[in-house]
Formats: C-alpha cells, sequence, structure tokens
C-alpha cells in the first residue's frame, strides 16, 4: 500500500518543476517574439531612411531650382533634406518695423519643407466650413468649441445648447457643402495695388470660381483689374456693417466668416440671400498672416489648381497697398513674399504678378505632382519613423476621433425666425447637392476617401484630425 503512496508523492513533486519549466519557457518565447518585433521596426526603419532622405533631398534640389527660376530676387540655401533658407538680396529695402522686437525685418527666411508639404496636401483633403456634424464628432464640440466661435455669448462654454445653436444655426450646415476637387481652377483675388499694374481681369472671370476677401469692390471701374465673377468671399467680423452694400444684389456669392459669429453679423445674414458659413482652418505659426492666407486654405480644400493674384509679390514693395483705397498699415510684407514663394514652388498655388504679367508661363520648373506626392510620402515616412510608428500613412492616420453622419438627415442652415430673404436664399444650392451633380474629379477622391470627411480638431498642431463617415 505504501508504495503507490511513493509514486503518486513523486509525481506531485515533479508537477511544479514542469510548471516554473512551462512558465519559462513563455518568458523566453515572449522575449524572443518582442526582440523579433523590434529589430524588424528598426530594420524597416533603417530600410526607409535612406531613400527617404534621397526622395527628400531631391525635392529640396527641385524647389532650390524653382526659387532660383520664379523667386523674383529671392534664393534657396538648403540647409538639409527638410530645412531650407530663402533670402533676399542685400539691395533689398526692409521698412517693416516690429515695435515689440524693436527691430526690422530681416531678409531671410527659414522653412521646413517637409512639415510645410505635409500641412498643405493635408489640405487637399480636408473641410474648412464647420459643421453641424462636426460639432457632433469633436468631444465636447458643443459645450467647448462652439462657444469660442461666438462672440458676446456671456459664457465660456455652452452650457445651454439651445441657445448656441440659436447663435449658430443661421450658418451651420449639417455636413459640408463644398467638397475636395470640386471645383478645377479657382482664383484667389487680393487687395493688392499690384493689380492696378495689369489686366488680368478677363484672366480671373475664365477660372471655375473665384475667392475674393473683405470688402474688396467688384465692379465695372475695377473689371479690366480684377474681373466681375464673384463666387466666394471671406470676411472679418469688423465688416459685417459695410457687407450689403458691397454684394450689390450678388445673390450667389457665398460668405464665408473668418473669425466668430455675431450679432451685427446674424443682422446682418438675416437682410440677405447669400449663403454664410463659418471658417474652421487649421491655425498655425505660419511665414504668412491675414485673409489672404486663409483665403488660399479655403481655395485648396476644394480646388485642383490654385491661382493667386494681387498679393504683392514683385520686388521693390515694402508695404502692403490697396487697389481701392489708400495704404494702409498691414502684415509683414518680405516675410509674406517669402512663404508665398515656397508655396508655389510646393505646387500649393500659382503666383501671377505684375512681373510675370507679360511673359508665357508654362510652371514647367514648379515640381509635378507625382514629384510631390512621392516627397509628401517620403516625408510621412520621416515623421512616423521618428515617432517610432509603422504604417497608418493614409489619410487617417492622424484621424484622432471618429464620427458618424446620416447623409438621409440633411438639414438646411437657417432658423425659425427667418426673413423673407432667408427663407429664399441659396443655401440649399451647395447644402442638398447631390454627389453625382460634382465634377468627375470630386466624385473619384469621395469613393477613394470612403466617404469620409476630414477636420481639424486642434488648431495648434498638424496632426489630430476629427473624421466623420458619411
Amino acid at each position: 500500500m505504501l508504495r503507490p503512496l511513493k509514486a503518486s508523492t513523486a509525481t506531485n513533486q515533479r508537477r511544479p518543476t514542469i510548471i516554473l519549466l512551462l512558465v519559462f519557457c513563455a518568458v523566453v518565447f515572449s522575449f524572443l517574439v518582442l526582440f523579433i518585433q523590434i529589430s524588424s521596426t528598426r530594420n524597416l526603419n533603417y530600410y526607409f531612411q535612406p531613400e527617404t532622405i534621397r526622395i527628400l533631398s531631391d525635392f529640396q534640389s527641385n524647389v532650390q531650382q524653382c526659387v532660383a527660376n520664379r523667386g523674383l530676387g529671392l534664393t534657396a540655401h538648403i540647409v538639409d533634406h527638410c530645412k531650407l533658407v530663402l533670402k533676399f538680396p542685400k539691395s533689398t529695402k526692409s521698412s517693416w518695423y516690429n515695435a515689440q522686437f524693436k527691430h526690422y525685418e530681416p531678409l531671410e527666411y527659414s522653412y521646413d519643407v517637409c512639415e510645410a508639404l505635409l500641412l498643405w496636401e493635408q489640405y487637399r483633403n480636408m473641410t474648412t466650413v464647420l459643421t453641424r456634424e462636426y460639432l457632433d464628432a469633436r468631444p465636447d464640440g458643443w459645450l467647448d468649441y462652439a462657444a469660442q466661435r461666438i462672440a458676446q455669448l456671456g459664457a465660456k462654454k455652452c452650457y445651454n445648447r439651445s441657445l448656441c445653436e440659436e447663435h449658430l444655426n443661421l450658418i451651420l450646415p449639417s455636413k459640408p457643402p463644398f467638397h475636395p476637387r470640386q471645383f478645377g481652377t479657382c482664383a484667389v483675388v487680393g487687395n493688392s495695388g499690384d493689380l492696378l499694374k495689369t489686366k488680368f481681369g478677363e484672366e480671373i472671370d475664365r477660372h471655375d470660381a473665384v475667392i475674393r476677401d473683405n470688402e474688396a469692390p467688384v465692379n465695372e471701374k475695377y473689371a479690366k483689374y480684377v474681373g466681375l465673377k464673384r463666387d466666394f468671399r471671406l470676411v472679418v467680423r469688423g465688416v459685417a456693417r459695410n457687407m450689403v452694400s458691397i454684394l450689390n444684389g450678388s445673390a450667389d456669392e457665398v460668405l464665408i466668416i473668418k473669425s466668430l459669429t455675431h450679432r451685427d453679423f446674424n443682422t446682418m445674414i438675416k437682410s440677405i440671400p447669400n449663403p454664410v458659413y463659418l471658417f474652421q482652418g487649421i491655425v498655425l505659426r505660419r511665414g504668412a498672416k491675414g485673409t489672404g492666407m486663409k483665403t488660399i486654405e479655403l481655395a485648396l480644400s476644394m480646388c485642383d489648381v490654385v491661382d493667386i493674384y494681387g498679393f504683392t509679390v514683385d520686388p521693390g514693395y515694402t508695404e502692403w497697398t490697396r487697389y481701392f483705397s489708400l495704404p494702409r498699415k498691414g502684415h509683414n510684407p518680405l516675410q509674406g513674399r517669402a512663404y508665398y514663394q515656397l508655396l508655389e514652388c510646393l505646387g500649393v498655388i500659382r503666383i501671377h504678378s505684375p512681373l510675370r504679367a507679360k511673359r508665357f508661363q508654362n510652371w514647367l520648373d514648379v515640381p509635378s505632382r507625382e514629384t510631390i506626392a512621392r516627397a509628401h510620402t517620403a516625408a510621412l515616412h520621416l515623421k512616423r519613423s521618428k515617432a517610432g510608428e509603422v504604417g497608418n500613412l493614409g489619410p487617417f492616420g492622424s484621424c484622432k476621433v471618429w464620427g458618424h453622419a446620416d447623409l438621409d438627415g440633411v438639414q438646411v442652415s437657417g432658423s425659425p425666425d427667418m426673413s423673407d430673404p432667408r427663407k429664399n436664399s441659396n443655401y440649399s444650392r451647395w447644402e442638398v447637392l447631390p454627389l453625382k451633380s460634382l465634377r468627375k474629379e470630386a466624385q473619384e477622391h469621395f469613393i477613394q476617401m470612403g466617404g469620409v470627411s476630414l477636420y481639424k480638431m486642434d488648431g495648434n498642431k498638424l496632426d489630430d484630425l476629427v473624421c466623420v463617415r458619411h
């Protein structure tokens, strides 16, 4: 009777040893898998790194040559595969005085081409108009963000959502009223006095859409300089009181409010039939400021080709001027000129100016879309590898928040107390526009994106998008 007991005891003694051995093997296997993953990631980064650097370095050379050919006196000096410096000739007159730092504007400006590529290519897929679906999807979109877009709300948050909706309903579509690639060519017309040196009017009017800003007049007096076509106008709050006379019966011109909605704006909106929306673009520290830059952002989000006119880029101009009024204090002109030139050589815009008015422009010295696409992919690889990320290189790699929208439940902008002009407004022209009526390129883009709209969530960062699937 004792022998079976001994055998059982021996078996019980071996059991902990076997368990420990299995645990040890599992730990070793886990470390082995982790090592393989780390090694694979390092090898992947090692594999991509030299090719990535080569592509970006080649792109820098293209940008440098483009600036040499088109830079209107500027030259590009390469620092590395991402960074370059744009320099003005030493003879350039620096007249813009920075009172804060007590010095005149410099004659050279440093840029990170990789970051600029990522930013501006992102705009080609984005929505830049505030919508109801964005506020619904964004965390605390109604509580926090909506309050930031309403002047004189009397509170820092929308504790009373109904009150905030009352302020925003007039200018808040359910879904994006405009789409990426909706227009082939767009003209962005600035207000510079440069325009009076040219006769670009007919050329401007040949574009699929024309975007102007603030109170710039459009009439027969200036027609040969700035054209007569008027499709979009980006405006700041301060010009609300002048808008009715400036629109002058142009009921189809869409107004985009740059900053905040305000009771003065709402009063004006109720008296006109024009569609009116609130701009929802990216706010970053970049090389040019003002409404003109926002207008370019708006245009790039819905146009294949963006031509700019009247942005004071020619040498000899040391202050901002206006084609319809006396000059007034503006932004740093040299900094703006340098940044616009960088954008042209990144394929974002095409500059039209008096110095280029009499010569044929073939744009062959601007990098092609294929070259830009390769550089963009390389910049994205570099950014992700530095962050230790692998994959996620598609358009949704920066989607931090996802939302869903029902296209069948479209609510057109408006409010219960709308006047007759608002009831007969042209909102529906854009907001209930069927997809099949868009140009082929816009339809294809919508399908490629899987019916997803991209919005910016944090205005101070390149990443962190709100993505809404329809």
